[in-house]
């Protein structure tokens, strides 16, 4: 009990004052990308320190993070953003629900960011926001999905949605396949009380999208995801 007090002090004056210091970056050039890796990368790193929680990295060297790509990721915790955060080595967006842009200080520093909302109950902002991440990646940000679109109950890999896949089609980019093993066990979902411990985040070989279309887009997705199958499937 006195732990989990700690943690969530913690966060909420962690968190605050990475968001005042996310706008006096926003004050510079590349506004978007100093948040990226001034603010929002120690946030990560920092919460994860103070719960206990060490992040393995495995073949982080595929990454090349002058090229701008959509990573997909399986999605297992709340732990998976923090760990993306820290730990990818690139400077990429979240498309995230519009709703967790409203939250006091942390939406804003998001906004700041260059993080994207959608807002799936009206298909024409939706347009938008697919359109401002296509924007984004021809700007040279890579853009970050959970294909799921939303956390695994289990741990067993969910059918992967099309959204995207589409997005990929439309950039011209790859995709490049992430897995993450272990964060459930430490945070799973319903939970707030994250056990010490450590997780895995693997990165795989990038998948290029030339060839495809929305005829054989099934194709594509299932690639994807046996990517991060066999991933899984290595272990910790």
């Amino acid at each position: 009990m006195i732990r989990q007090a700690w943690i969530t002090l913690f966060v909420i004056i962690h968190t605050l004052v990475f968001c005042l210091w996310a706008m006096v970056l926003s004050i510079f050039g590349s506004r978007e990308r100093l948040v990226h890796f001034w603010a929002a990368r120690p946030w990560a790193k920092g919460i994860l320190k103070v719960c206990g929680i060490r992040v393995r990295v495995d073949g982080v060297e595929r990454v090349d993070p002058n090229v701008a790509r959509i990573y997909m990721c399986n999605h297992e915790s709340y732990l998976d953003i923090f760990g993306l955060l820290g730990y990818l080595p690139v400077d990429f967006k979240f498309i995230l629900k519009q709703e967790l842009m409203k939250i006091p200080f942390l939406g804003f520093a998001m906004k700041l960011a260059g993080y994207i909302p959608i807002d799936r109950k009206d298909p024409r902002k939706a347009v938008k926001s697919i359109q401002a991440a296509v924007d984004k990646i021809r700007n040279g940000a890579s853009i970050l999905i959970f294909p799921e679109g939303t956390r695994t109950e289990d741990g067993t890999l969910q059918d992967f949605k099309a959204g995207g896949f589409n997005l990929a089609l439309r950039a011209g980019c790859d995709i490049f396949p992430v897995a993450i093993i272990g964060s459930g066990r430490l945070l799973p979902k319903g939970s707030f009380r994250p056990k010490k411990g450590s997780f895995t985040i693997r990165f795989g070989d990038p998948i290029p999208t030339s060839g495809y279309t929305r005829k054989n887009l099934d194709q594509l997705v299932a690639k994807v995801r046996q990517a991060i199958v066999a991933m899984l499937e290595l272990g910790p």
